[in-house]
């Protein structure tokens, strides 16, 4: 199952997206929150609605988390590609759920930095509570579903700083879309790529994740309670780099789709 957020006569609504003589439409609004359902998405009650084609659609970052929790250095290369040791157990750090972007809309460079990266990576969408999972418990059922994200990072304030705060958590800093499915399984390998004005500069994929799914939620939940809505970034393969006005990101996901956001200066 798919789904999207979109606004409609000024609105904000969920709606079902489903292929339609070969391309996605969204044929049905959701009449609660997919989060709220307990991870059943396909339990939600819907109402037809006249057909809209999704590429058409006014699309609204899909979750509306309480936090986002993000997981560095989870590929190899990656961790290498900026002279850093591979962790010994996840890395987590926070974004604030102010930094979340839909689709097509502009990533700001702020101008307390000079230079700002791209990092594709894909999105993990709770969908039940979770607090302290056991050390064989299976996580998938606590999964909603899954999503393309770009964790944009001021590098140079990273590296001043010493921790990642303020370089990740600028407003904008957060692009999520265009959709949430449940229809890939990244344990079994699903590709992670990002483009810059079309030209490809990153390709990875999840099989390569040094902590699997299951270790990142286990290792989460230790510490913090996720609640349904909540995000998990799942990391990003070698090839960050930075970006300049006028420039647009791409960053796919297989099975999932492409999430498009345009870069502007702050004014």
């Amino acid at each position: 199952m798919k789904y999207c957020r979109f606004q409609l006569d000024s609105q904000a609504h969920y709606g079902l997206v489903e292929s339609v003589a070969g391309k996605d439409e969204i044929t049905r609004l959701l009449l609660r929150p997919p989060e709220q359902m307990g991870g059943d998405i396909e339990d939600l009650p819907t109402k037809r609605m006249d057909r809209l084609p999704f590429a058409e659609a006014r699309l609204l970052a899909p979750v509306r988390p309480s936090k986002i929790v993000c997981v560095g250095r989870n590929y190899r290369e990656h961790a290498a590609e900026l002279g850093n040791e591979v962790p010994a157990e996840p890395l987590i750090f926070f974004k604030p759920p102010s930094s979340l972007l839909a689709p097509e809309q502009q990533i700001r460079r702020p101008k307390l930095s000079q230079r700002v990266d791209y990092e594709g990576e894909l999105a993990v969408v709770v969908g039940r509570k979770c607090y302290k999972a056991g050390p064989d418990e299976d996580v998938r059922p606590y999964i909603l579903g899954y999503s393309c994200l770009n964790d944009v990072t001021a590098r140079d304030l990273q590296k001043s700083d010493g921790q990642w705060t303020r370089a990740k958590g600028f407003d904008t800093f957060c692009p999520v879309g265009p959709l949430v499915t449940d229809e890939i399984d990244p344990w079994a390998g699903v590709s992670v790529e990002t483009r810059v004005n079309g030209e490809t500069r990153q390709q990875g994929n999840t099989r390569d994740f040094i902590f699997p799914l299951e270790v990142v939620v286990r290792h989460i939940t230790q510490v913090m309670t996720l609640f349904p809505g909540d995000l998990i970034a799942t990391g990003t393969p070698k090839g960050v780099g930075p970006v300049v006005a006028g420039e647009v990101i791409e960053v796919s996901v297989e099975g999932v789709g492409t999430l498009r956001n345009p870069v502007v200066d702050e004014q």
